[in-house]
């Protein structure tokens, strides 16, 4: 998949785009707030069969129903659209 980094115009748009995403430095960040440790860690779990496919893995950590999520393309020294592609598959598993 190709990585281009995105310019800030784009990321303006994906921002405003998908809910709850904000930019913070050079990744895109998110909490998501789940029922339950099981229900979080259910969805870390779908999240992580896609990462392995795109070869590409967030940073995130959770506690309890809680889970925050750092996206950067550390080898291009910010968001690109690999994190923007993972970004939409975790709003999709988010809302199952």
């Amino acid at each position: 998949m190709e990585r281009h980094l995105l310019t800030a115009a784009e990321l303006d748009a994906y921002v405003k785009e998908v809910k709850g995403w904000s930019v913070v430095g050079d990744a895109l960040e998110k909490t998501y707030r789940f029922a339950d440790f099981v229900h979080a860690f259910a969805f870390m779990s779908a999240v992580a069969m896609h990462c392995e496919r795109l070869n590409h893995h967030p940073e995130w950590s959770n506690v309890y129903g809680v889970v925050k999520i750092r996206l950067t393309t550390h080898d291009r020294g910010g968001v690109t659209s690999l994190d923007t592609t993972l970004a939409s598959v975790m709003e999709e598993l988010a809302s199952d």
